[in-house]
């Protein structure tokens, strides 16, 4: 009779790597196939820096691009913090 044992939290994540690796390896288009991805959050950035469109198209793609450097560079903190709280903890 087979083992069928539920995979671990580690299996489970590298067993999704290892698919989302071959399946980046058969894409032949990258930029098309996050293009819909893309639009989107920028739709986001552009509606929480002018969500009235009062804003003239060159200060609104400015003010998108400072959004997005916030957002990305607060997603790097919470990143460092999390490494730091778990090397604190072991």
């Amino acid at each position: 009779m087979p083992n069928h044992r539920t995979p671990t939290a580690r299996e489970r994540s590298l067993s999704a790597s290892i698919r989302a690796h071959c399946s980046w390896a058969m894409t032949k288009d990258r930029a098309a196939r996050t293009a819909a991805a893309r639009r989107a959050a920028d739709e986001r950035f552009e509606l929480l820096v002018d969500p009235d469109g009062e804003m003239t198209p060159e200060d609104r793609a400015a003010a998108v691009e400072n959004a997005r450097a916030a957002h990305y560079r607060r997603m790097a903190l919470r990143s460092a913090e999390s490494r730091r709280a778990k090397r604190d903890a072991a």
